[in-house]
């Protein structure tokens, strides 16, 4: 009998969702950088293990909300949680009981209610067995996980009997996705992260956060290649001039590395065009929103 269901991983921001995802899909479906808060919207990623179709949804990290754009993307972690099948709760080995996973532990309370939620204690290669040891204890004792695992992402430990557990535990019944589908993402929104990662990695300070992306054209060519064409909205000309740098050489050089990643990921040759425009309220614009697969959420709510 097949299962088929879906796997919320909560957790806060850097805790390794994303990489963990990547690694059980065994595709990059989830932008991977090293700065807080750049999964925005519930990425799923699809894993196949024997008969069992398992659909991560990669939440944002849960952090205190301040923006409108915060308030929605903790809004999408918790939903994510809320929709799914099992909740695996991701906590850093060596950060432990932080405020945040204080806080992720009472909100576990309500959402936890009638589905299964483990706990997988990530990094567990930057501590000694011993703080491993104490930290499952302590956060045991302070909700009710129905299974333990000690992960390190990056590195893979772990994760296959973490997968394996979960492909079990899922509900009976028919595959949600065709075999072949390996996220359920437009490719337009994936392509749009790719070239985000870029920019983030690119410019390291405020302005990443300040920016977004958007595929605004996607077109397939005769001879198997595609032409995708974005949009890069930043909030002040200054901002533009940032991203598109002195001669131009920042864009270029974002642009080269998304096309080359863009290439690789579909398996054909791809011709990206960049724009950056200043767009100085796209964080109170709904449509962008939901560009992102997130609830555009008014005033305070």
């Amino acid at each position: 009998m097949s299962r088929a269901g879906f796997v919320a991983l909560i957790g806060e921001p850097n805790a390794g969702k994303s990489t963990l995802t990547n690694h059980m899909v065994g595709a990059k479906v989830s932008i991977v950088t090293h700065k807080v808060q750049t999964t925005r919207a519930r990425i799923r990623g699809v894993a196949l293990h024997h008969d069992a179709q398992i659909v991560f949804v990669d939440t944002p990290g849960l952090f205190q909300p301040r923006r409108r754009l915060d308030r929605a993307m903790v809004a999408a972690a918790w939903g994510g949680a809320a929709d799914a099948d099992i909740v695996v709760l991701m906590v850093e080995a060596h950060r432990g009981i932080t405020e945040g996973v204080e806080r992720i532990l009472e909100g576990l309370e309500e959402v936890g209610q009638g589905r299964k939620v483990a706990l997988a204690i990530n990094k567990i290669d930057m501590v000694k067995p011993e703080v491993l040891l104490g930290l499952s204890k302590d956060l045991n004792e302070r909700f009710a996980f129905v299974e333990t695992f000690m992960i390190s992402a990056e590195k893979g430990h772990g994760a296959k009997h973490l997968k394996e557990w979960l492909a079990k535990e899922l509900p009976e019944g028919p595959w949600l996705y065709p075999e072949d589908q390996i996220a359920d993402l437009p490719m337009r929104m994936i392509a749009a992260e790719m070239t985000r990662e870029k920019l983030t990695l690119r410019l390291h300070q405020e302005l990443p956060y300040q920016l977004t992306v958007e595929t605004e054209n996607w077109e397939e060519r005769k001879d198997g290649s595609a032409r995708i064409d974005q949009m890069i909205y930043v909030m002040r000309d200054g901002h533009k001039g940032i991203v598109l740098g002195k001669g131009g050489e920042t864009i270029k050089a974002i642009s080269t590395a998304a096309r080359q990643e863009m290439t690789e990921f579909l398996g054909r040759k791809v011709h990206l065009f960049l724009q950056v425009k200043v767009r100085p309220n796209w964080l109170e614009e709904s449509e962008r929103y939901s560009e992102m697969g997130l609830e555009f959420k008014d005033g305070n709510a």
